[in-house]
């Protein structure tokens, strides 16, 4: 980094299981960070077309419901193609905006579409796809909806911004995974999730001061009250109203909040990161170099070929 970035943490609802409405309204949160000076604007895990919250998710192991499959199928044809029409409207958003523009989705491949994944796209100024990571091992209820990731997306890039890179929610546990970005040189760290835990906010707090890095982490934020009257598996969330709470948050490379953590409610958090932190907090400790012993440990990334 070389000068202070503005980032945007949103922690915003989706328009549930329904990819165009949501990228609507991605668009006009975009538009309104843009406008408040932001220059990287950051969504959660999964965010289009909605987080499969584990209070339904979990009854995709019904082997014959047809509930279970409808929803599937539902959450199928509602998630975003790469390449195709929606990760373009993505670029877009982020081009006529002038943001890098980080967004969790539900992806499927075109050319292979029986599985689905859990995937980062970060778009750059410019519009173009300037990094695809898929979640690498989805996470308890998870592994009935997504497959599993691969290496690309591991490495942070350089971006006008800073190194740029980061996890999705429980990889983040992963410490070879965030190895990776700290060897690449990540000095913005993007940690998206759906993890709404207390206890979230320590892993957070470690990230930060293992990475020494900025942390930029939205939450998704959720309600039953937002999902279509004809979602299949609906009656299973009677008498649940918040599924998702949120605790979007973002971090120093000391650990400090900059802001947030964000509960209870719909919101954008906006810092200023300074580049100064930086070399503040890495002066006693630099986990990929002064504080690395590549001598003795080392990291071999497999990435698709």
């Amino acid at each position: 980094m070389r000068r202070p970035v503005t980032v945007a943490c949103a922690q915003i609802e989706p328009v549930v299981l329904d990819r165009e409405a949501t990228l609507d309204r991605l668009e006009e949160r975009t538009a309104e960070a843009a406008a408040a000076g932001a220059e990287l604007v950051v969504f959660p895990e999964a965010f289009v077309p909605a987080y499969p919250s584990s209070a339904w998710a979990r009854f995709l192991a019904g082997w014959a419901d047809p509930r279970a499959k409808a929803a599937f199928a539902r959450l199928a044809e509602q998630s975003v193609e790469v390449p195709g029409p929606a990760a373009d409207r993505l670029g877009e958003i982020a081009r006529s905006q002038g943001v890098w523009l980080v967004t969790g989705v539900t992806e499927i491949d075109p050319e292979r579409p029986g599985t689905l994944y859990n995937t980062l796209l970060y778009h750059d100024p410019e519009g173009a796809l300037a990094l695809h990571h898929r979640k690498l091992v989805p996470t308890n209820h998870e592994r009935l909806v997504w497959g599993q990731g691969d290496g690309r997306g591991l490495r942070a890039i350089e971006t006008g911004l800073g190194r740029l890179g980061g996890l999705i929610c429980w990889e983040n546990y992963m410490p070879l995974a965030r190895f990776s970005l700290y060897e690449s040189g990540v000095e913005i760290y993007v940690a998206s999730t759906a993890d709404d835990s207390e206890e979230w906010q320590a892993t957070l707090v470690h990230i930060a001061r293992e990475s020494r890095a900025f942390v930029v982490a939205p939450c998704h934020f959720q309600r039953t009250a937002a999902y279509p009257d004809e979602f299949p598996l609906l009656e299973e969330l009677a008498g649940v109203d918040v599924l998702g709470r949120g605790g979007s948050a973002v971090l120093g490379p000391d650990g400090a909040y900059l802001a947030g953590p964000l509960y209870d409610e719909e919101g954008i958090l906006y810092a200023e990161l300074d580049p100064a932190r930086l070399h503040e907090e890495r002066q006693r400790f630099d986990p990929a170099g002064h504080y690395h012993r590549p001598d003795v440990l080392g990291l071999r990334l497999e990435t698709p070929r």
